[in-house]
């Protein structure tokens, strides 16, 4: 059985991320600068990702994730 989270709960553990990883006051600026620039993160996705073939893909998600292992608390939902 699946279970979806609420807003606020999704906004809660956004907000969570951010301040772990940029201390409260970037984890602000982030969030203006995303409302100011109107980021739209599937167009930047595209253009990030753009040319990147699978191979070049592959090799820096590997190479993240060894330089960054999960340490956060994963729910796992059935």
């Amino acid at each position: 059985m699946s279970t979806t989270i609420s807003t606020s709960e999704i906004l809660n553990i956004g907000m969570e991320c951010l301040k772990e990883k940029l201390g409260v006051v970037d984890a602000e600026r982030f969030i203006s600068v995303v409302l100011r620039e109107q980021f739209d993160y599937t167009k930047w996705q595209q253009m990030y990702f753009e040319g990147m073939t699978s191979e070049q893909f592959n090799d820096g998600s590997v190479k993240y994730s060894e330089e960054h292992p999960h340490k956060g608390n994963a729910k796992v939902i059935i």
